[in-house]
């Protein structure tokens, strides 16, 4: 079984992605573990917000841009398959779309149980430096 990602954008998500990028650069994504915004998708120009040893990858949307989450956010949501949208609204002060009148969200779904033995078995995914 190919492994199932770990992460997933919308259309939606992906154009308003496409058109951060073309404004700030090349972006990445940082899943809030309950500060400043609850836990909304945060999205930063790449390199704005540093990673660590307890952030993990999980996966890239919208061709290049990474996602990450704390490593204690993500025992919570190892089990499931984590997809960024965007409805209407203000985002959070600090993530870029803020401005556009939009905000990202996150809506999940849980691995049936051939994915999660696919996903332990491929190994833990990567963590920042």
């Amino acid at each position: 079984m190919n492994l199932p990602p770990r992460i997933l954008a919308t259309p939606e998500a992906e154009a308003l992605i496409a058109r951060l990028t073309m404004r700030h650069g090349p972006l990445m994504f940082h899943q809030s573990g309950g500060c400043c915004d609850g836990s909304a998708p945060m999205c930063f120009p790449r390199g704005e917000f540093r990673v660590g040893g307890q952030d993990v990858l999980l996966g890239h949307i919208a061709g290049d841009v990474p996602v990450w989450i704390g490593a204690a956010q993500f025992e919570y949501w190892r089990h499931t398959q984590v997809t960024v949208d965007v409805v209407p609204g203000r985002g959070a002060g600090m993530s870029l779309e803020s401005p556009e009148g939009m905000r990202f969200i996150v809506r999940s779904r849980v691995f049936t149980d051939e994915e999660n033995a696919a996903l332990e078995a491929a190994g833990e995914p990567l963590r920042g430096a």
